[in-house]
C-alpha cells in the first residue's frame, strides 16, 4: 500500500480501500447517532487508534486466530 503523499503542507492525498458490503452495513449501523460523518471517517479513526497502540498490546495468538477465522468467513 502506498504511503499518503503530501502535496502541500496540510493536504493529504487519499486512496481507496474496498470492504465487504456486510461490514460496511455493520459500520453504518454502529455509527448511527454518534456524529461520525461517514464509514470512511470511522474506519480512519479506528485504524489510527489501532496503529498508535503498541504492537504487543494489540492481540494475543488466540485473538489473532479468531480474527483469521472471521476474515475467512467473509471470504478473505
Amino acid at each position: 500500500m502506498k504511503k499518503a503523499k503530501k502535496r502541500d503542507e496540510n493536504k493529504v492525498v487519499y486512496g481507496t480501500i474496498s470492504l465487504p458490503m456486510p461490514l460496511i452495513n455493520r459500520i453504518k449501523e454502529r455509527i448511527k447517532g454518534t456524529g461520525m460523518p461517514s464509514v470512511s471517517s470511522y474506519v480512519s479513526f479506528v485504524l489510527r487508534q489501532v496503529l498508535s497502540s503498541s504492537p504487543k498490546a494489540l492481540m494475543n495468538s488466540e485473538e489473532a486466530k479468531e480474527i483469521q477465522f472471521k476474515l475467512k468467513s467473509l471470504g478473505y
